[in-house]
């Protein structure tokens, strides 16, 4: 029987927040956590000595579990994977790679360790690595993405491994928690929801094109480099497009989307700024505190469970 995941990390509700570049920092961690959640900071390709100051700032603005993502193909791994050894971190999400070679010091350390697969036979691997759980990430999510789409991969990675899965991509409120779990899923991953968050720090614009989204507003730039990414449609993403149909080479691919993230939400340019979210912005339609949202959610997740036990018919 699979470990029951709130008891495992010691959190209130079976749902963690995203480990979003540029947007997981110190107070959104925290806030997701005070209301009963795990809180993600973000390592991405920050400096190891930032990444210190803000688990030690989470750790001044809550008593509760937090976790840190490390995305393995940045050149501050080492550093990070040490780095959350000494500051005592409680869980560490991976992504972009493989954590086999930092996963015994990690266990020996005592923490939770939990990666992102996007296919049956990572999360096999990971598996039989010794990892606690992984997250099945649907290609609905935002930022980087993969194949397959949450409610195709998470029922089989379900089925195929025997420790707690998470489900992420697509999920926005209790019907996306409610449809997690039936596929299996011991609890859920949320980024696009918090961006709207009062506690997320990014730029207002960049909120507000979250919102103001509609259903076919993402679009997926990058296939051409391996690296798919799903972003709000922007006039970047539309030149980006039209660079990739045109057969440019990855450098200027690159070139054109270097420092976007950081225009996005330090600067606020919904333009030139890579608007990184979810296919679920569109339902996305206004900005609340972490606590309004994560208990929004699960009081609709609650309606439909205990509609079903009444006898309910779900379909009409």
């Amino acid at each position: 029987m699979k470990k029951d995941i709130c008891n495992l990390i010691g959190i209130q509700y079976p749902i963690f927040q995203g480990g979003m570049a540029w947007v997981s920092e110190s107070n959104l961690a925290a806030a997701v956590s005070n209301a009963g959640g795990l809180g993600i900071i973000a390592g991405a390709n920050a400096p190891a000595s930032h990444i210190r100051e803000e688990i030690r700032k989470t750790k001044k603005l809550t008593d509760k579990p937090f976790g840190l993502n490390i995305m393995l193909l940045s050149d501050n791994a080492d550093e990070l994977a040490d780095k959350a050894i000494e500051e005592g971190v409680k869980v560490i999400t991976t992504g972009a790679g493989k954590p086999g070679k930092y996963i015994e010091k990690w266990k020996n350390a005592g923490i939770i360790v939990i990666p992102v697969v996007a296919s049956v036979a990572l999360a096999k691997r990971m598996e039989r690595s010794g990892v606690d759980a992984v997250i099945a990430e649907g290609c609905e999510s935002g930022g980087h993405v993969g194949k397959l789409t949450t409610i195709v991969l998470l029922p089989q990675v379900c089925d195929a491994v025997n420790i707690p899965v998470i489900g992420a991509g697509g999920i926005a409120d209790g019907r996306g928690i409610a449809a997690a779990f039936t596929l299996g899923a011991s609890a859920v991953r949320v980024g696009t929801r918090f961006l709207a968050s009062e506690e997320c720090q990014i730029h207002q614009n960049y909120k507000n094109a979250v919102v103001k989204a509609k259903d076919i507003d993402t679009v997926v730039t990058g296939r051409s480099t391996g690296h798919p990414v799903q972003v709000i449609k922007n006039k970047l993403a539309k030149e980006y497009l039209k660079l990739e149909n045109n057969n440019v080479n990855i450098e200027e691919l690159e070139e054109l989307g270097k420092g976007a993230l950081k225009k996005a939400v330090i600067d606020g340019d919904i333009d030139n700024g890579s608007l990184m979210a979810g296919q679920i912005s569109g339902m996305v339609n206004k900005i609340q505190s972490v606590k309004e949202i994560i208990e929004e959610m699960f009081a609709q997740y609650n309606e439909i469970i205990n509609g079903i036990r009444n006898g309910e018919s779900i379909w009409r």
